[in-house]
């Protein structure tokens, strides 16, 4: 496979459709959704192949939800490529305008990035997402998915490509590196001739590889623990609502609590309704004082080493009590916080005081971390969930997708 023919072929593409219309765009998006269901007994075969295969090799149940395919959640991801045509195409809105003395005009005008490159694991829906994203932004691109997701895939891709003939959009605006070999990663990380910006969706290792070895700009999406402080104000029987949806409504997401913290004084009563709550579903891996009041767990052990810097993505929650807000603050910014974060409260002043001092892309006050997430931000779907401070952070939704051009009309003015 010539990596750097694809590079070529999706630069000529992302050229096109910086001046493809909406219209065109949507048309393509629409095929793609009315598609991806009638296609579905295809793709669900495809997927029940790349299940099999995944339980064959071992992965853990959390790997295989993600990897899952099902009626429901291929109708999912059809209404969330619906649900990005009703969005507003960001491509040539005005960001803002001024008029300068000497009579220019002058403002920045949203365009496309150009070519964007998406590596990604375990998730068939994000191929989906991407392409649908990516289209209505007028970008070209070019995506990676793990092997254990290699039939669904292909089935997927021939979606997208038979509704870019349809709708006489380039085929190249979407293209799929077929073969698993993790040398054409790091080539796909050297192609900054053609791509634009790389995007890694997956584990620790994988943005590490690609922060150390892209010649492109490296977006990093997904990794981060995800952390729930309940505060000595706090209203506990809800608290334990929100904290029950955090971790167990879907343990594999990237949004799903990992570590909750517990103010010592509350510690006492609080600690023993998670254990009634939760018992017969979650692991809970606990420091000392924590795990003193949670006698009645039936599946407990002590926290080692890395325990709280782990991104568990299954029913396993790691538990500490600590002193106060600044305690549970501290232990975030040591953790590696910076995905989505949550303080249950009733007091201003120490939410004030979490929002301001937590690194994270969200940072939530009594609500549940699963709202990380572009649907549930009216963001449509999301191409990742960005973990750093430089050009996007959060869900990264059609606006994220995009650069900036200076406009200047005047009347042939020339600088004295």
């Amino acid at each position: 496979m010539d990596l750097t023919n694809m590079g070529k072929a999706a630069k000529d593409a992302a050229f096109e459709l910086a001046t493809a219309s909406t219209a065109q765009k949507n048309q393509a998006l629409a095929i793609i959704a009315d598609e991806l269901e009638a296609n579905s007994a295809a793709i669900l075969a495809a997927n029940a192949k790349d299940i099999e295969l995944g339980r064959e090799a071992g992965l853990t149940d959390a790997l295989l939800d993600r990897l899952l395919l099902n009626e429901e959640r291929l109708t999912a991801i059809a209404n969330d490529v619906r649900n990005v045509i009703s969005l507003n195409d960001p491509v040539g809105s005005e960001i803002d305008s001024k008029v300068l003395e000497n009579g220019m005009s002058l403002s920045r005008r949203r365009v496309p990035l150009g070519v964007v490159g998406v590596i990604y694991e375990a998730r068939p829906n994000v191929t989906i997402d991407i392409a649908a994203l990516c289209l209505k932004t007028g970008n070209a691109s070019i995506l990676r998915g793990g092997k254990e997701t290699f039939f669904s895939n292909m089935e997927l891709v021939k979606v997208i490509q038979s509704a870019l003939a349809k709708a006489n959009l380039p085929a190249a605006s979407v293209q799929y590196i077929e073969k698993p070999d993790r040398e054409l990663v790091s080539q796909l990380l050297k192609l900054d001739d053609y791509v634009d910006m790389i995007i890694p969706r997956g584990g620790a290792g994988l943005h590490k590889m690609c922060k150390e070895n892209s010649t492109i700009p490296v977006i990093i999406g997904g990794f981060g623990i995800s952390h729930i402080f309940v505060d000595e104000s706090a209203d506990l029987k809800k608290s334990l609502n929100v904290v029950e949806n955090s971790k167990v409504q879907r343990p594999s997401a990237c949004n799903s609590l990992d570590t909750l913290l517990v103010h010592e004084k509350i510690a006492a009563q609080f600690l023993p309704m998670i254990v009634e709550r939760m018992n017969d579903k979650v692991t809970f891996v606990t420091e000392p004082k924590a795990k003193a009041l949670m006698a009645q767990a039936t599946q407990i052990r002590d926290a080692v080493e890395g325990d709280f810097d782990t991104e568990w993505l299954s029913y396993t929650l790691g538990v500490k009590v600590v002193s106060d807000v600044k305690d549970a603050i501290d232990h975030m910014r040591v953790h590696n916080a910076s995905h989505s974060d949550a303080i249950m409260t009733n007091s201003l002043e120490n939410s004030e005081l979490f929002i301001n001092s937590v690194g994270s892309a969200a940072v939530y006050v009594n609500a549940s971390t699963r709202f990380t997430d572009g649907a549930q931000f009216g963001l449509g779907a999301e191409v990742a969930v960005s973990t750093q401070k430089l050009h996007a952070r959060g869900p990264m939704g059609l606006e994220e997708l995009t650069s900036y051009k200076w406009v200047g009309k005047a009347n042939y003015l020339a600088r004295s």
